[in-house]
């Protein structure tokens, strides 16, 4: 079963959702893909953790963990989601950065930035699993599933520093 609780974020209201032992995702309102809706309310001790890392985090605080989390999704979309929990706080990567990394973590000679990107925005735990600390090649802010001012306005809390 899908369970599901409401988080009022400084950026608008955020979905959580849980199958009863892990955080399964973590979507603002009207995000492009979403994670389904049909989910039973709950009150699921689990996102007592997440709630106190959203509040750290908005806080301007940096979470010293994690809350408990899976991620579902095709083995390309594992890895780079895997790879968005390297970026530090505070961080920036570009898109063909993160082609690069997938590109040698699977043992291909290249790998498209665009595919990244489509991986990148169907990331199903906003924030945690950091999408919103990939840009564009020259630094702009590009792709972000929950609009780009939030992109912005997250990059801002954290007062990220381009790597590029």
């Amino acid at each position: 079963m899908l369970y599901s609780d409401y988080y009022e974020s400084p950026l608008g209201g955020m979905k959580m959702y849980s199958d009863g032992y892990v955080l399964t995702g973590l979507v603002f309102e009207g995000q492009k893909y979403a994670v389904c809706d049909e989910a039973a309310s709950s009150k699921d001790g689990l996102f007592i953790p997440v709630r106190k890392w959203l509040d750290i985090y908005f806080s301007g605080g940096v979470p010293d963990f994690i809350p408990p989390v899976a991620l579902s999704g095709t083995p390309f979309r594992m890895e780079v989601w895997k790879l968005l929990l390297e970026i530090p706080y505070g961080s920036t990567v570009t898109y063909g950065m993160l082609a690069e990394k997938v590109a040698s973590a699977t043992g291909m000679k290249r790998m498209s930035a665009q595919a990244v990107g489509g991986a990148v925005g169907h990331n199903p735990i906003s924030i945690i699993v950091p999408c919103h600390r990939v840009v564009g090649a020259d630094g702009s802010l590009t792709g972000y599933a929950g609009g780009l001012w939030r992109k912005e306005k997250l990059l801002e809390i954290e007062k990220a520093v381009s790597k590029i």
